[in-house]
């Protein structure tokens, strides 16, 4: 059984950083794609990012494009989100989630965390 536990998440000032791990359990397959997801009050599901099995492709929402970088370490079982320059507007909860398949897809994830709360505010 896959689980996917966040942390991380906290209250920043705008312009402040923060950085969200995922660390994962009960894989059965040697890749898994994961991805960062969030989604705000009110508002749509959004993809924020997402990475490869191997970490050597990842791609980001426009929206924080230049600002997020996803990574992950395998042998630790831990994929990060670093978020710099943090705006009011990525005030969300972020979840992370897992594709069965090496790399990351349009289909909705198979497995999903709890979340962690980002708050951006002055």
């Amino acid at each position: 059984q896959l689980q996917l536990v966040e942390s991380g998440g906290g209250l920043v000032q705008p312009g402040g950083s923060l950085r969200l791990s995922c660390a994962y359990s009960g894989f059965t397959l040697d890749y898994y794609a994961i991805g960062w997801f969030r989604q705000a009050p009110g508002k749509e599901r959004e993809r924020v990012s997402c990475i490869s099995s191997s970490g050597g492709s990842t791609n980001y929402a426009d929206s924080v494009k230049g600002r997020f970088t996803i990574s992950r370490d395998n042998a630790k079982n831990t994929v990060y989100l670093q978020m710099n320059s943090l705006k009011p507007e990525d005030t969300a909860m972020y979840y992370c989630a897992a594709w069965r398949v090496a790399y990351c897809s349009t289909y909705i994830p198979n497995s999903w965390g709890q979340g962690t709360q980002v708050t951006v505010s002055s």
